[in-house]
């Protein structure tokens, strides 16, 4: 496994959160007023032209400026019966662009993201929403009802990506701590986890000397994974994360991962670098 092993980004202190800003607020409200995995038919107009744009220009960037490899993909075929009775996804978080490569391999699927409300009120938001994304709620009524539509979604056959980490890390390599709602919505809807994980492959001369490239990204994809109803309630949950979290590692190249499999307040390990800390830009 290559590791990166990059200082440029401020990794945050908590495992979980943001460091990158996000400066504009539209006021849009996350509750049972919000239109969740609902487009209106001119979102749906703006999609499709989206889907066009995807498919002939920003797919092909992908293997250009990112140097995208993809793995596995013989998993979608092979599990394509699965897949279509719907299914979420699970991946580390690691550029700005790997959402689009998950939509690169898995197409023509047209899968949803479940992002931070902040990138759907922020400057960013229309395109957030345009590329499948679905904020979480921030009340109990939007919560009940962000339930709702996701049970409907995926048993429509609708496939659902999750970064269980939580945040984006650009090119970190360690497979941090996942929090636990992934896992919660694949047993309370009786649905598999496809583990994908991004690796990275050491750049080329010319993409490390002249573009200054940090790594090239290689997505692999596994095998779903289910939840075991055999165990008792309160263990499902757990075992479910624990199973998906080892098999992302593996999937990563990674043998002995730093990080615990589940979130609990988890604190940045610096494993390679004593330049950020409490105080730095980006630390909290």
């Amino acid at each position: 496994m290559f590791d990166p092993k990059t200082n440029k980004f401020p990794y945050p202190e908590d495992t979980g959160t943001h460091y990158l800003e996000v400066k504009k607020d539209d006021g849009t409200k996350f509750d049972e007023t919000y239109p969740y995995f609902v487009d209106s038919k001119g979102l749906k107009f703006k999609k499709f032209w989206t889907r066009v744009l995807l498919r002939t220009i920003i797919f092909p960037l992908t293997y250009i400026r990112l140097g995208l490899r993809i793995k596995g993909k013989e998993n979608l075929k092979k599990y394509k019966d699965v897949i279509s009775k719907g299914v979420i996804s699970v991946s580390n978080h690691i550029h700005m662009w790997d959402y689009l490569s998950i939509m690169n391999a898995i197409k023509p699927i047209k899968p949803s993201v479940l992002v931070w409300n902040k990138n759907v009120s922020g400057e960013m938001g229309g395109m957030v929403k345009l590329v499948g994304g679905v904020p979480l709620p921030d009340n109990t009524a939007g919560y009940m009802k962000f339930m709702r539509a996701m049970k409907d979604n995926l048993n429509n056959g609708g496939w659902i990506h999750v970064y269980a980490e939580g945040a984006m890390w650009e090119y970190y390599a360690p497979i941090r701590p996942f929090k636990k709602g992934a896992f919660n919505l694949a047993i309370r809807f009786n649905k598999p986890i496809i583990p994908m994980a991004f690796s990275y492959n050491e750049p080329n001369w010319l993409r490390k000397n002249i573009f200054k490239q940090i790594a090239t990204l290689q997505l692999n994809i596994g095998e779903p994974i289910y939840p075991n109803y055999d165990l008792p309630k309160d263990k499902q949950e757990e075992d479910l994360t624990k199973r998906v979290h080892a098999a992302i590692c593996k999937l990563a190249g990674i043998e002995d991962n730093i990080y615990e499999p589940i979130y609990n307040n988890s604190k940045r390990i610096d494993y390679y670098t004593d330049k950020y800390g409490i105080g730095y830009k980006g630390s909290y």
